[in-house]
Formats: structure tokens, C-alpha cells, sequence
């Protein structure tokens, strides 16, 4: 297949295989999403080719007899890309650009391409640079990189050192130093987090496949002004906003970066510290294109970076969006296993509902409790009153005790902020069940 007439810039030529075993239809749609990764890195995709094999050529990726029909096709195209729909390894990556006489870049490499672009904040552009090094570093022999901008100088080269040594040891280093910044910058997340847990708002995060409309949501809900395009990882740093429920109780909504099959394990670890946001939430809200023909498979993208974030146990509740283009592009049948809010993010149907929806899961799980508040902390009475059932209040010598009927979430938001800064014995009963 292939587009004719494209401007003179990038033209990428796009390659899949498809191993013995695997849904073909997985692999269309593959191919398909690198096709719109492409064009949202700026390049036009001037074909497509899929050969399926046993297994990956351990030397090319693809047989020897696909590179040459693919360098022919190339030669014809002028196409000056060509992307693998899977992560190369160096001598792979090495052997078809010297085969094909053209750049060659993985999926993996075009997504962190994707990420630097994107990159607004401090926080995201150091992410991206970690994840980008840590690809880069084991690669170096196979694209000949020259990274002269990361250091360097007079005392930098050791004794016969080659200049891959001296990229290497240059590249370590950098990794280093973006590590050390990141934790810095963690430190400063946890320093926000511990301010918001003083005035203690549950916190939800939106996540969901890449384009299935949580930034839209966010704007929906909060009136935040997120950029929302019709492209991948349109948006790449959180927002927080606070939003109000139907029951008056306040939360605050985060939009975190969206996900992607096969997302890069470089991605994944360099942005923990983002993901935290998940990591922290006290409800998920996962959101899903309700027209995507492979949704189910997206669903499941999502679940395994959740797993891999030790935060697939959390409360979560699947929103199906986009539910205003369900009669003209959305052929499938809806999901049904699943208790979920379908809603139309651009035009606002069914919002209400899952506000609602969400405030009855917040409200869930309430307990018993019986707090003790000193009278130097009777600022803390108040935010008891507002979120709890008072049972009985006593006035004692030292403080006052409340019995309370609270949600199992308040009551250890208030425990935690009835514990900071109080190192003495009263701290150690501020609570009794």
C-alpha cells in the first residue's frame, strides 16, 4: 500500500512481522498505531509492509529476501524512514540501516521521539532524557551517535581511551546525574503530596489508553484548558484540578500520561515518578474509547502497566467515552462484563453520572471510630465534622473524643494529619477503633 504525491520531508516506510501464533488482526492493528505514532512524530507514511515468520531474524529482523524487496520499495517511494513495528537489537538495528541505506528507528525509539517533543515541564523533558539514554547506551556502536553536547573537555578522556569508550562513560554519567534530579524532583512531589494531605482532598487519577479522551474529561469536569488533539500523547505532563461532587464533597482529578501496547519498559521506569500520581490515588478512573475496534486489547495494555505500577488492585472504575460517535463509527458490541459510566467526554452525556458514581465509591466503606484530638489540634475538628456522622462527642481533660461513623479514606487522612508533627505520647492515641 502506499500514499502518492507526499510533500518532500520525512517519509517513513513502515515494517511488521507477524510470529507464527499471533492475531493477525493484533498485528493490523499494530501496524495501524505505529502508522499514527508516525504521523505524529511529523513523518508521512509512505508504505507498509508485513511479512510473518517463525521468529524475528536474528540478524535483520526480517528475512534477507523482505530487505531487498523493502529497499527496492524504498528506492521507488523515496522513502527516507523506515520504522519496525518491534524493538531492535543493536546488531539488527546496525545490519538494516547499512542494507537499506536509509535511518532506521524502532517502535520504541519513535515513541521516545514522541516524548521529547512533547515534553513541557522540568519533570517530563528529564524523564524523556533518561529514557532516551538508557536506549541509546547499549546502540552505540550500531548508530554512531555523537554526544559531544552531554560534557567533555580537557581531562575528560582517560589514556587510550577510544571515543565510544569516552560516549559511554559520558552517557553513564548523564544517566547519573538525570537519576539524582529525578529524585530530587520526587522529593518535591512528595512534598506537594504531603501539603495536599493537610487539607485532605481524595485524590482520583484518569488513565487509559493514549487518545481515548482523558484530557478531554479533565477539561469536562474541571474546565482546565489541557491541550486536547486527535493525535497520540497529545499531552504528556499530569494536571491536577479540583472538582466538586453532587454530594459537595471535594477531590482532586489528575490526568496522567496516556498508555500504549508494548510501552517501552524504558518509558515505564523513567516515568515512575509521574506515575506515582497512580501510585497515590485513592480511585482510578480508567478511560476507554468505547469505538476503537480494539478495545479490549487496549483495556488490557492499560491493566499490565497498572500491574507493573503495584497499583492494579486499586479501586477502579472503567468509563467508557466517546459514546457521541457510537451510531456513525462504532460497529462492536458494547462491553458488558464490567461495571462502568459511559459517557461522551466532548458533549458532556452522562457526566453527572459519573460524578455521582464516583461519590457513591468515596463514600463506600465506612467504619466506626472513636478519634481522641488534643485541644492544641481542635483546628481538626472541624474537617471531623464535615466528613463524618458525630455518635458522641466528650469533653475530657486534655482533649476531646469523638465516636464517629467515617469512611475507612477519612479517617486516615485525619489520623495522618492529626500525626504530623506530634512526636509525644498523645499522638499515640489519636485513634481508637
Amino acid at each position: 500500500m502506499t500514499m502518492d504525491n507526499l510533500p518532500e520531508s520525512e517519509k517513513a516506510y513502515l515494517v511488521g512481522v507477524e510470529l507464527t501464533g499471533e492475531n493477525a488482526l493484533d498485528i493490523e492493528e499494530s501496524l495501524k498505531e505505529l502508522a499514527m505514532l508516525a504521523e505524529t512524530a511529523g513523518a508521512r507514511v509512505a508504505g507498509i509492509s508485513l511479512q510473518k515468520r517463525s521468529r524475528p531474524d536474528a540478524a535483520t529482523f526480517i528475512g534477507r529476501g523482505k530487505v531487498e524487496e523493502i529497499k527496492a520499495a524504498i528506492q521507488d517511494l523515496q522513502a527516507n524512514l523506515v520504522i519496525c513495528d518491534r524493538e531492535l537489537s543493536p546488531a539488527q538495528l546496525r545490519n538494516l540501516e547499512n542494507s537499506l541505506d536509509v535511518k532506521v528507528i524502532d517502535r520504541t525509539q519513535l515513541i521516545l521521539d514522541i516524548f521529547a517533543r512533547r515534553a513541557r515541564t522540568r519533570e517530563g523533558k528529564l524523564q524523556v532524557e533518561l529514557a532516551q539514554l538508557n536506549y541509546i547506551l547499549p546502540r552505540l556502536t550500531g548508530i554512531g551517535i555523537q554526544l559531544s553536547r552531554l560534557g567533555g573537555g580537557i581531562g575528560t578522556r582517560g589514556p587510550g581511551e577510544t571515543k565510544l569508550e569516552v560516549d559511554r562513560r559520558k552517557i553513564r554519567k548523564r544517566i547519573a546525574d538525570l537519576r539524582h534530579e529525578i529524585d530530587q524532583v520526587k522529593r518535591h512531589r512528595n512534598l506537594l503530596r504531603s501539603g495536599r494531605k493537610k487539607v485532605p482532598f481524595p485524590l482520583v487519577a484518569l488513565v487509559g489508553y493514549t487518545n481515548a479522551g482523558k484530557s478531554t474529561l479533565l477539561n469536562t469536569l474541571t474546565g482546565a484548558d489541557v491541550l486536547v488533539e486527535d493525535k497520540l500523547f497529545a499531552t504528556l505532563d499530569p494536571t491536577t484540578r479540583r472538582v466538586v461532587l453532587p454530594d459537595n464533597q471535594t477531590i482532586l482529578l489528575t490526568d496522567t500520561v496516556g498508555f500504549i501496547g508494548n510501552l517501552p519498559h524504558h518509558l515505564v521506569a523513567a516515568f515512575r515518578a509521574t506515575l506515582e500520581e497512580v501510585i497515590e490515588a485513592d480511585l482510578l478512573l480508567h478511560v476507554a474509547d468505547i469505538c476503537h475496534p480494539n478495545i479490549e486489547a487496549q483495556v488490557k495494555s492499560v491493566e499490565k502497566v497498572l500491574e507493573s505500577l503495584e497499583a492494579i488492585a486499586k479501586p477502579t472504575l472503567m468509563v467508557y467515552n466517546k459514546m457521541d460517535r457510537r451510531d456513525r463509527e462504532c460497529r462492536h458490541n458494547l462491553p458488558a462484563d464490567r461495571e462502568a459510566v459511559f459517557i461522551s467526554a466532548k458533549t458532556g452525556e452522562n457526566i453527572n453520572e459519573l460524578l455521582k458514581k464516583i461519590a457513591v465509591i468515596l463514600s463506600g466503606g465506612k467504619i466506626i471510630k472513636t478519634f481522641f484530638v488534643p485541644y492544641d489540634k481542635s483546628s481538626i475538628l472541624p474537617l471531623i465534622h464535615e466528613n463524618a456522622r458525630i455518635l458522641s462527642q466528650k469533653h475530657l481533660a486534655d482533649g476531646v473524643e469523638v465516636h464517629v461513623e467515617i469512611q475507612q479514606l477519612w479517617a486516615a487522612r485525619i489520623a495522618a494529619k492529626m500525626r504530623q508533627g506530634d512526636g509525644s505520647q498523645v499522638s499515640q492515641k489519636l485513634i481508637r477503633d
